[in-house]
């Protein structure tokens, strides 16, 4: 029999009230995370990824956000029933959250090392010296040097990338079985991406810790998580094993994406972006949301909403149509035509008004 899985969340629907009207930030999303696995979310900013894992913790500011339906299942737990005094056992102990800018997340006016022996006190039942040893052990764990004097540092002594393995280290305080890594390498450079995303690694492996990692780039998760979902305008529009996805992407959103990253393996392709801009999540409109930005479109899809349909074996996409490899080449080769004519075109402009001149 296999095993539950660790955190499952059903059709889990998220709504904030503004004065233009209620906005639907995710909209029937369902996912599950194994024990010991790492899963990636990714998607453009506002497709809903952060709204999700906030709901996890039930960190939604009420007003003017609200859980407007479905179950958030925490080994076999539903946590949108508990009461915030149960909320606040878990947090921080049994699920740890990573946030995207530790600045704003560190409280300035207190040192880290107060920071980081508060959760192991209060969870653990620590005395302030065990905590504090604890802590200086964890710095250590994530590569800070002189782990003994920098927690008598602030956070703004410490530089982006210190701050972010701080946070890291205040998420594994207390042994946590799923961790949520929101865009935990935003605004880092390429190298201390590298080192966090290496660290995570180690410490997964190490620890067994389930991870939830957030990220708009779908080249970050490559080598990092054994499945993604991809969101889109507050949905799930793919799900996939990680080698399934990036090698048979079987949703354009997911195809325009892989198409918009450079490749790795020497093989020349031209990096095409993705048109338009996500749709406004204050309409209410029975079509597919992707449709306007979509190479593929297709008249049926201006009438009927897709759902998630099961593509290859544990592979679903949120598409009316079957896009095979061959449909993809065909137009990447009709994007290229197109653009050498337009650059042909203009050459040719620019060489008759020289001309004339």
């Amino acid at each position: 029999m296999a095993e539950a899985p660790l955190l499952e969340v059903k059709n889990l629907q998220v709504q904030f009230k503004t004065a233009d009207g209620v906005v639907n930030a995710v909209n029937n999303v369902s996912f599950s995370v194994n024990r010991g696995e790492t899963l990636g979310i990714v998607g453009e900013s506002g497709s809903g990824k952060s709204v999700t894992s906030l709901s996890i913790m039930r960190l939604i500011p009420s007003p003017p956000g609200k859980i407007a339906g479905g179950q958030i299942l925490f080994d076999g737990d539903n946590l949108i029933d508990f009461s915030e005094s149960e909320m606040r056992k878990i947090r921080g102990n049994r699920i740890s959250m990573i946030f995207q800018d530790p600045m704003t997340s560190l409280n300035p006016v207190l040192r880290i090392g107060r920071q980081m022996t508060e959760s192991l006190q209060l969870h653990m039942g620590m005395t302030a010296k065990q905590a504090r040893n604890r802590a200086i052990d964890l710095l250590s764990m994530v590569g800070i040097p002189a782990p003994d004097k920098r927690l008598d540092d602030f956070p703004h002594q410490f530089s982006g990338g210190m701050r972010q393995r701080v946070m890291i280290a205040m998420g594994l305080a207390c042994n946590p079985e799923l961790l949520i890594a929101d865009e935990p390498t935003t605004a880092l450079d390429v190298t201390i991406q590298a080192q966090i995303l290496e660290l995570l690694n180690r410490l997964k492996n190490e620890t067994g810790t389930a991870i939830i990692f957030i990220t708009h780039d779908l080249g970050v998760v490559a080598g990092m998580t054994d499945r993604v979902i991809v969101m889109y305008a507050g949905r799930v529009v793919e799900q996939a094993s990680t080698n399934e996805l990036f090698h048979n992407p079987r949703m354009p959103y997911t195809i325009g994406l892989l198409d918009s990253i450079p490749r790795l393996d020497g093989i020349q392709t031209r990096l095409t972006p993705i048109p338009g801009l996500p749709p406004d999540l204050l309409e209410k409109t029975e079509r597919c949301p992707f449709a306007p930005r979509c190479d593929f479109v297709q008249e049926q899809c201006w009438s009927e909403t897709p759902s998630l349909r099961q593509v290859a074996p544990e592979h679903t996409a949120a598409c009316l149509f079957e896009i095979d490899r061959e449909q993809r080449q065909a137009m990447a080769a009709k994007k290229i035509a197109e653009e050498q004519a337009a650059l042909d075109a203009a050459l040719e402009d620019v060489l008759a008004h020289e001309q004339a001149s």
